[in-house]
């Protein structure tokens, strides 16, 4: 049942506006709000027991929405560009008035206190106030969820009010459209109008995070997955959409610290949440067991189809969206550490799904290149089938997290390198993408063999073999692997066009240096040379 409304401390939310009434659910449990949702008609259950939503005309984040207010804290501290866009302080006060007002409106609202940050030493304290009782309940499962004891004495230190349902006047606003996502750090507010889609919450938590705790704290914000092993082991894992950042950070063997945001301060890695959002576009219970099986009773899912005359989810149906998404607490998967925190990594990864088919499967990165590697954070994603269309599309998002990065990226780098300095962490590169050719020529790196270098690495099995240079890259690779044939190890050799091979490597090669061009005179002179290397 949820916690009496009178329990918490109403004038907070008078003080901004909002009425306090016996329709205004505070703390709601899981079931309540699966209950509200089915109630309301806004969702079904599966054959599982996971709640099946839809979230309307937003089935991703939208980042040309997405605003922070430029005011006297942070009109020179923030990267302004086109990602981190300025809105004006007093557009802030009409969008929030805007907010307000539609959400005094409502019949029924959802209020929960929770936190981000698994060290107490950087907590940060949420309430956020919603219309949707399914929104609710994702921010049950992904921020981390304080005792009924520190309820008693809890105090917000930032605000979320979310009103999906709200299509704000633009031209009166400052925006571009009816929707946005604003983030003041004056007012310490988050406010969401006009898209249901949950991962704009957790996204904007962690731009503040990423904010605040370089700033205040010089701990490192990283857009990773993070596990840990029997002998207090922590690896991390980089990586962009679609690379296996989720996938390869879940494994039997070894305890789960956290699937997406972690900082990493003196005292060694913790998580920001308390549950993982995974996506389900083509899961398979036997390449993700921990995944599938945690879509149950209590998970949020979204924007999936059952399959026909079932409650069954249809996993690989994307005519909503490839985009689909399931949220769940992380004590759903087995073995998760808890608390979810580790010491400082022995071993990194970063993981790249490279669509030319030319970065070898896995290498070791020296200093400079682990530097020049994270602040490039390269991937690539197939092109769309429009006509005439057949070449993967080079992707580069700094720190492997651009979208979520408020500061310039040379600062995240220059706390990377000197991390690694300190911590003396081993750095790999990992491609998941294509062997042998590019897409549509060669065929996608088998998951077994990718799980098997990552185990020989974090084993130790690599310390002890012969190295090679990659030609293009001048990355070190590995001869040979356990599990792993020869053919997949050295990328040149699965090609049966050599020429095509060269060709492709070096047009790879110059899109890094190209779009490293943006850098040279904000970071260290020697990460340069961790680049690629074209004579």
């Amino acid at each position: 049942m949820s916690v009496p409304v009178f329990l918490f401390s109403p004038q907070k939310l008078t003080h901004y506006g909002l009425k306090v009434s016996d329709h205004m659910h505070y703390q709601s449990t899981p079931e309540d709000l699966v209950n509200a949702t089915l109630r309301l008609r806004q969702g079904v259950l599966s054959n599982t027991g996971a709640l099946v939503v839809k979230t309307g005309k937003f089935t991703g984040r939208s980042p040309q929405d997405r605003f922070i207010v430029k005011d006297n804290i942070t009109e020179n501290s923030i990267n302004w560009n086109d990602i981190n866009q300025p809105l004006e302080e007093h557009y802030f006060n009409i969008i929030f008035g805007h907010i307000t007002t539609y959400l005094n409106e409502q019949p029924e609202l959802w209020v929960r206190d929770c936190y981000a940050c698994a060290n107490a030493d950087f907590r940060l304290n949420i309430r956020i106030v919603n219309e949707k009782p399914w929104i609710n309940l994702f921010a049950c499962n992904m921020f981390l969820r304080p005792t009924d004891g520190e309820l008693e004495y809890f105090s917000p230190h930032w605000h979320i009010f979310s009103a999906p349902g709200l299509q704000l006047p633009q031209q009166a606003c400052g925006i571009r459209q009816g929707n946005a996502v604003v983030i003041s750090f004056k007012h310490k507010m988050i406010l969401i109008a006009g898209t249901a889609y949950t991962g704009e919450i957790k996204k904007a938590v962690f731009s503040v995070l990423n904010y605040l705790l370089p700033a205040e704290n010089k701990v490192l914000g990283m857009h990773c997955a993070a596990n840990i092993g029997e002998k207090a082991d922590t690896a991390l894992f980089f990586g962009l959409s679609g690379t296996g950042k989720t996938t390869l950070s879940t494994s039997p063997e070894r305890k789960l610290i956290g699937d997406d945001e972690h900082g990493w301060s003196d005292e060694g890695i913790f998580n920001f949440e308390g549950g993982c959002y995974a996506k389900c576009f083509e899961l398979e219970e036997e390449k993700e067991p921990n995944i599938y099986k945690a879509i149950r009773y209590g998970a949020l899912v979204e924007n999936t189809h059952f399959i026909k005359g079932s409650r069954q989810i249809n996993f690989f149906d994307k005519s909503i969206t490839e985009n689909t998404r399931v949220s769940y607490p992380l004590h759903f998967i087995p073995g998760g550490a808890e608390p979810s925190r580790g010491p400082s990594p022995g071993h990194i990864f970063f993981l790249t799904c490279d669509a030319y088919g030319v970065l070898p499967p896995i290498s070791k990165l020296n200093h400079a290149q682990a530097m020049y590697h994270f602040i490039s954070g390269y991937t690539a994603k197939v092109a769309g089938t429009e006509t005439g269309i057949t070449e993967p599309k080079v992707v580069f998002s700094a720190c492997f997290g651009a979208p979520f990065l408020p500061l310039h990226p040379a600062v995240y780098t220059k706390m990377l390198g000197e991390k690694l300095q300190k911590y003396e962490a081993d750095v790999w590169l990992i491609n998941t993408g294509w062997s042998g050719g590019a897409y549509g020529t060669g065929k996608r790196i088998p998951l077994r063999y990718t799980r098997a270098m990552i185990n020989a690495a974090l084993q130790g099995t690599l310390m002890n073999v012969v190295y090679s240079t990659d030609k293009f890259f001048g990355l070190a690779v590995p001869q040979s692997c356990p599990d792993v044939p020869y053919s997949i190890i050295n990328p040149e050799s699965a090609w049966n066009d050599k020429n095509a091979y060269v060709q492709t490597a070096k047009k790879l090669a110059w899109a890094f240096i190209k779009n490293f061009e943006q850098y040279p005179d904000k970071v260290p002179d020697d990460i340069m040379g961790g680049g690629p290397v074209l004579l």
